[in-house]
């Protein structure tokens, strides 16, 4: 069972026990869309619970192993990981759901186990969420190379872009833009984890505004 109250507004001292994890390759930030496909019996069952209770489960990323299951193969995976909560969520045919999920809170992981199906479960305890800091006067240029692409992808509905953003808009906030910049850019795993264990919002934009100007996505 999740003993925690569930949506994205998640208390900063919350706790998690049984916490179902979904281990990816790939990391979940917060305010973040996920996209899944889930066919797996493991995850089929876990996303129906969530949706019955309207609970969260985690993200995890990988570490070690692969997002399918393979026999003898062993998962590790990420202390720090992020709430998830279903936004959309289709059937189109039996043993597949199409799922919309949107990342909350990150969170660490007390202790972990596996159930006998293949199920991930944690016991986790949440992380304080980024404090609010303006995007400084020097790092305006990634937060305005960010509001023009936010621009080019409005003009073309039908092409969400590489990875998908949603509003309200928080081009002045250094933890949003520096969450956003990190879906998109196509950075390592590992590298995105790291940004986003960081606990000051400010200096991860510091360190993305370095990727986009060594890339030339900003000047």
């Amino acid at each position: 069972m999740i003993a925690a109250a569930t949506g994205t507004d998640v208390p900063a001292a919350l706790t998690l026990q049984s916490l179902p994890l979904f281990p990816l390759s790939a990391v979940l930030f917060p305010d973040g869309l996920l996209s899944l496909r889930v066919f797996e019996v493991r995850y089929l069952d876990m996303i129906t619970k969530c949706r019955k209770a309207g609970a969260p489960f985690g993200v995890v990323s990988l570490t070690q192993g692969n997002e399918v299951r393979q026999p003898g193969v062993q998962e590790a995976f990420a202390q720090v990981g992020t709430l998830a909560t279903i936004d959309d969520f289709e059937q189109p045919q039996p043993g597949l759901m199409l799922v919309r999920a949107v990342g909350a809170q990150r969170f660490r992981i007390r202790s972990s186990d596996q159930l006998k199906h293949g199920l991930w479960v944690a016991d986790v305890e949440s992380l304080q969420a980024d404090m609010a800091v303006t995007v400084p006067e020097d790092l305006r240029p990634a937060s305005e190379a960010l509001q023009r692409l936010i621009q080019s992808l409005q003009l073309k509905p039908g092409n969400p872009g590489p990875m998908p953003l949603q509003p309200p808009w928080k081009l002045d906030d250094c933890g949003w833009v520096a969450n956003r910049w990190c879906e998109l850019l196509p950075l390592p795993v590992a590298l995105k984890q790291r940004l986003m264990e960081l606990d000051n919002p400010l200096v991860r934009l510091e360190l993305v505004s370095d990727v986009l100007t060594r890339t030339g996505i900003m000047n």
